[in-house]
């Protein structure tokens, strides 16, 4: 199929973006890499009258800099280059090691971080780590607004962004050296979105303990969640397989998944103990809180 008709503008400052936003009230979209974008209007699951290509944005909004206590992204850097950053390898690894699971080069050369969390697909990758670290989404529309990773997200394809606002950065604090981190992520076939992807951060305390720990769950629910009550059952305590395996049960209970092509609800739910043990065993191994010999039973 071929997408229905729609007018095209390339706006060469963000005011001039939020301008148009403001006059087609909620009928234009922002092109950011088009990979989520492009393939719903040649189903037409999505019909907008305006669209409105970011590219002339991208020299202002595709960068990654570390200064103070945050790592800043721009919602126009690109998957590949979150992969092949040296910076982010350093500080915050879980960032590329997320890249290098999305899609396939093509996808990762064009496609961004900032169209993937404002598209908001449940089985996506990036709401998972953003949630796991804390991350803050910053909009524009005239002025600037912070929103929590944890506000963003409301549903399938649904964010706390108002129609006139533009996602221009995703803000990070930056965690402490020692910190353990875990990416996993279950898919069908390579480059396949998610049946299940988890992130994982643990602070490590005093005498072997867990002072924090931070875990993010995605495509087993309307939208991706963080185990809370698991996160509690790991604060202050040493890290026991036996402990671990609990606390992804914990995980596993608010998943509510559907049954489709890539598997059962209760496979899927099942998935999601296996891949968030897997994920604390390693994020713990990471921070030096498990032992390599007890690392092995996975």
């Amino acid at each position: 199929m071929i997408p229905r008709s729609f007018q095209y503008v390339a706006p060469k400052t963000l005011p001039e973006v939020v301008r148009t936003l403001r006059k087609y009230k909620g009928d234009a979209k922002l092109l950011a890499g088009g990979h989520s974008l492009v393939p719903l209007m040649k189903l037409r699951l999505s019909n907008p009258q305006v669209i409105v290509d970011m590219r002339h944005l991208r020299p202002k909004l595709a960068y990654i800099k570390s200064d103070g206590k945050e790592v800043r992204i721009g919602a126009l850097t690109r998957h590949a280059e979150i992969e092949h950053s040296a910076e982010l390898k350093r500080v915050l690894p879980i960032f590329p090691a997320a890249a290098e699971w999305i899609g396939d080069m093509q996808v990762r050369n064009m496609g961004t971080i900032g169209g993937s969390l404002a598209h908001a697909d449940p089985a996506s990758d990036w709401p998972v780590v953003a949630l796991a670290t804390d991350a803050t989404l910053v909009a524009y529309s005239g002025r600037t607004r912070r929103i929590p990773a944890v506000k963003f997200f409301q549903g399938p394809f649904t964010t706390s962004l108002k129609y006139y606002e533009v996602l221009t950065e995703i803000a990070v604090p930056k965690p402490p050296p020692e910190h353990g981190w875990a990416w996993k992520k279950f898919e069908r076939k390579a480059g396949d979105f998610a049946t299940v992807n988890t992130a994982v951060f643990i602070t490590p305390g005093r005498d072997g303990r867990i002072e924090r720990a931070s875990i993010a769950v995605g495509a087993v629910h309307t939208k991706p969640y963080r185990a809370t009550e698991s996160e509690r059952m790991l604060a202050g305590k040493v890290p026991t397989i036996d402990l671990l395996r609990s606390a992804a049960e914990k995980a596993a209970e608010i998943a509510e998944p559907a049954s489709d092509l890539r598997g059962s609800a209760e496979y899927k739910r099942e998935m999601v103990k296996v891949f968030v043990r897997r994920a604390l065993v390693e994020a713990c191994e990471r921070a030096n809180l498990i032992r390599p010999q007890v690392a092995e039973v996975r």
